[in-house]
């Protein structure tokens, strides 16, 4: 593998890039491309954030940003990043640092001009590769190597690097999914294994923020393999442990033969029981966002669909209860069924039925249903339980006949009841 980014990475070629690293460069000074740019160009992936490694400390690389006429937002200026913005785009500018006293989730550092210092603080080999503006690959951990051969390994020793945070065990295994191949890393594993109790010394947002980021990978499901032979997956999501995660191999299956976007809640609800209790406590504890919490809830509560419904009976199912929950549950049925299908006829026929309700799920528009409280009023009807009690069966009867009654039939109808 060539040592070197140049006609590999377009976004190296930016002008305001290339104009950042050379006045960060000035005076003895020196900055590079460091981390998941450079990792990810060299592995052909597509790189998002663009982050920069300099020995400029914070107030020099604003000074010279702004002389440049850049803008910076002093984002983490206690750690030494500085975000630089570049006719739009953020660059995070760190100041190379090394760690002098770490508890487990932050450190303090002190900032310095060592090149391998800086590499040495990082968490695993692929992350501590830097790039020069030329595209020139500086190496000092041995990372090269292990992006030839798609190995993930930390820095150093393991358990040193996770006692620093950690948040590095579910790197580890997220950094598993989205690039490792084979087996993970002997030492990483046994490591990982052995400090899963740390995890509890973590903030809900950090374990839940990484958790995603894991679920959203091609195909997670190696790598919650090993999470869950480590025990590590118990820790995170004790709800899994008598679950099982064999579902998520069929939905991951699924996603790709038919063009499904990845859905971290979906392959969340792979891998977790329908159970409404377990999934707000769940959600409570790992500190989901209000829509994530209702989603997970409303999935659990959802009535699993059957294969036969007709598609009178799924819009009736739609109407009543929570779209998103229900074809959540039609996406875990047919990819379920799919990959029963492959031994048993019967579970083809299954997913026949699935793939014809999820195609309705597609087109269905929720209807308006035409009859108000004040038609009812008009005609007489009291205020109180007995006008919501009759409005509601009203509109049953109206679900009941394929949406297909007009507000002058249940405004008859409606007529009909009170003269009973």
């Amino acid at each position: 593998m060539s040592a070197s980014l140049a006609g590999r990475a377009e976004w190296l070629e930016n002008s305001d890039l290339q104009r950042l690293l050379s006045i960060l460069s000035e005076s003895g000074e020196e900055a590079r491309v460091a981390g998941g740019a450079v990792r990810n160009a060299l592995l052909g992936e597509p790189v998002s954030d663009v982050d920069i490694a300099t020995t400029t400390v914070p107030e020099v690389t604003i000074r010279r940003a702004r002389q440049a006429g850049f803008k910076t937002v002093p984002t983490g200026i206690e750690h030494g990043t500085v975000t630089v913005i570049a006719s739009g785009r953020p660059y995070e500018v760190t100041t190379l640092r090394a760690d002098v006293e770490t508890d487990g989730r932050r450190a303090r550092v002190v900032f310095g001009s060592d090149w391998k210092a800086d590499a040495e603080r990082r968490d695993f080999t692929i992350n501590a590769l830097y790039a020069r503006a030329d595209g020139t690959i500086v190496d000092l951990v041995g990372g090269m190597k292990d992006i030839e051969n798609r190995r993930l390994r930390f820095i150093g020793d393991a358990e040193m690097r996770i006692r620093e945070d950690y948040l590095r065990i579910l790197r580890f295994f997220r950094f598993f999914a989205w690039y490792g191949s084979g087996r993970p890393d002997a030492e990483g594993l046994k490591a990982c294994a052995r400090l899963k109790d740390g995890l509890a010394h973590l903030s809900a947002e950090r374990v839940w923020a990484e958790t995603k980021k894991l679920l959203r990978a091609r195909d997670p499901s190696r790598s919650l393999l090993w999470m869950r032979q480590a025990s590590v997956l118990t820790a995170v999501l004790p709800e899994s442990e008598k679950w099982g995660i064999d579902a998520i191999h069929g939905l991951v299956a699924a996603e790709r033969d038919l063009g499904w976007a990845v859905d971290p809640l979906v392959r969340l609800e792979a891998i977790v029981p329908p159970d409404a209790v377990r999934m707000r406590a769940l959600a409570k504890r790992l500190k989901l966002s209000r829509a994530e919490s209702t989603r997970l809830a409303n999935w659990a509560c959802a009535m699993p669909p059957r294969p036969d419904l007709t598609e009178g009976a799924c819009a009736a199912m739609l109407y009543r209860g929570d779209v998103p929950a229900s074809e959540d549950r039609l996406r875990l049925a047919l990819s379920g069924a799919r990959t029963r299908a492959l031994t048993d006829d019967k579970a083809l026929i299954e997913a026949g039925g699935y793939s014809r309700l999820l195609s309705c799920v597609g087109k269905w528009k929720r209807p308006v249903f035409p009859l108000s409280g004040d038609d009812l009023l008009a005609l007489g009807v009291p205020r109180g339980k007995i006008l919501g009690d009759l409005l509601l069966r009203l509109e049953n009867e109206w679900i009941d006949s394929g949406f297909s009654l007009s507000r002058e039939e249940l405004v008859e109808r409606a007529r009909a009841s009170l003269l009973k």
